[in-house]
């Protein structure tokens, strides 16, 4: 059961990849195949239950896959010291902008 639900999940990080580069699209092929993952399971075309396994797996090891890029920032420890201001300003700015769009959206969405 597990191999058929990653063989699901990483065969639409695949297609994602193949449209992301066939279409020579700036979208990352992951976040498309997940994309295309999600309206599949929107639209009934893959059943949840199939996928669960690998789901339930990644989630709960979510933590590993935040190491490697955790250590390697540990590369440029120098420049982030001297780029911390315009650093913590982009990250206090896009926060408040995500907050501001999602807000709005969510608003607009609750209309209809």
């Amino acid at each position: 059961m597990m191999i058929q639900s990653l063989s699901i999940i990483f065969g639409f990080l695949a297609l994602g990849d193949v449209v992301s580069y066939g279409l020579a699209l700036p979208i990352p092929g992951n976040v498309i195949g997940m994309m295309l993952l999600t309206v599949a399971l929107c639209r009934g075309w893959v059943d949840v239950k199939k996928i669960k396994p690998a789901a339930d797996l990644l989630v709960q090891n979510m933590a590993f896959f935040f190491v490697p890029p955790g250590v390697g920032l540990l590369l440029y420890l120098d420049l982030l010291s001297r780029e911390w201001v315009p650093l913590l300003v982009a990250y206090v700015v896009s926060t408040l902008v995500v907050l501001v769009v999602v807000g709005w959206v969510t608003q607009k969405t609750e209309r209809q």
